[in-house]
């Protein structure tokens, strides 16, 4: 996927103000992260987001991903 939806957006955007996790989906491996911010910089845009139990960072580059969901 070269691009998120507005819908994607929209959600990322809400789950990154709330502090919601969300699910992404990436070369067929889906991970459950709570986004902290959306980075944009001369390579692209990155999910910055941490994992829910561990707390480790994990960064997300957008052009890689398949889909994003908010988990409720």
């Amino acid at each position: 996927m070269a691009e998120l939806t507005t819908r994607q957006y929209d959600a990322l955007e809400r789950a990154i103000s709330d502090g919601t996790r969300i699910a992404v989906m990436r070369r067929g491996t889906e991970f459950i992260v709570v986004p902290e911010r959306l980075r944009v910089g001369a390579d692209g845009e990155a999910i910055e987001a941490r994992n829910p139990t561990t707390g480790d960072r994990l960064v997300l580059r957008v052009d890689e991903i398949d889909s994003v969901e908010v988990v409720r």
